[in-house]
């Protein structure tokens, strides 16, 4: 019996010494805790590795004008075009959207239409029913956010709570200010919320439901909400693919369909 007391006992000690070796050290932790500046700049690469986007899912579209649901695909080739097909019961075409930095085809396939132009915000906003820039517009798609223009700015503040990175800019001058709530584990920006002074949200993008692709958290679920205009955009995807090669992107038009001149 003492042998056995004996046996548990050195087994024991060895268990501890093997969990205590596994386990991180507080200056471990701390080395994981990124600063500000370190922060923005792995979010804006991770951005920036996704040169490619293909997906497939269920997008609903809330407006003053629009109410609408349904399957879509989408192509995004960075940095200035997106591609957008709806379709409705049993995989019927409803309409294809092709955007560019410069120009837009919308082929409305039920009216056998085509309406064409110069791009610009009324456009976007016009097909869309959200108010928001191409740009914008595609980093929504993608479930990311630019942060280009915070690589060089400190934050007004820098917090950790509940395992998410809290940073705020905010621009007195503008009365306005951008929080972002990032999740310290894997860098998914969780939320962004755009403010007016002094604590009216005009613009906030929601995401959830993350999956890794190169090493970049993109998320399955995307909510834009303009809530000075009462617009809503909300993506559930499918299916994601990233960085396949797009050789071009385009809407095939048949020969007896309407153009129209926008």
């Amino acid at each position: 019996m003492r042998n056995v007391k004996i046996l548990w006992s050195v087994l024991f000690f060895t268990l501890i010494v093997v969990f205590a070796g596994c386990a991180p050290s507080v200056q471990e932790l701390e080395v994981q805790i990124l600063p500000s500046d370190r922060l923005v700049k792995k979010l804006e690469a991770n951005r920036r590795k996704i040169k490619t986007f293909v997906g497939t899912g269920v997008i609903n579209i809330e407006s003053k004008e629009l109410t609408a649901k349904g399957n879509f695909e989408i192509t995004i080739k960075k940095p200035d075009t997106i591609k957008v097909s709806i379709y409705g019961p049993w995989g019927i075409d409803l309409a294809h959207i092709l955007v560019t930095k410069n120009d837009f085809v919308f082929y409305d396939v039920m009216n056998s239409k085509s309406y064409q132009g110069a791009v610009s915000q009324n456009v976007i906003k016009g097909i869309f029913k959200v108010d928001l820039s191409f740009d914008n517009l595609i980093d929504a798609f993608a479930g990311s956010v630019n942060l280009t223009e915070k690589l060089r700015l400190e934050p007004t503040s820098y917090d950790i709570k509940d395992d998410n990175y809290a940073m705020i800019y905010a621009d007195s001058l503008k009365k306005e200010k951008a929080i972002y709530d990032i999740s310290t584990k894997n860098l998914s920006i969780k939320q962004f919320r755009f403010i007016k002074f002094p604590e009216t949200v005009a613009l906030q993008s929601t995401f959830s439901d993350f999956k890794m692709y190169e090493d970049v958290p993109l998320p399955f679920n995307v909510l834009v909400e303009n809530k000075l205009m009462g617009q809503k955009i909300k993506i559930e995807y499918r299916n994601i693919i990233v960085n396949e090669e797009i050789d071009e992107v385009k809407v095939s038009i048949p020969s007896d369909v309407e153009i129209i001149e926008w």
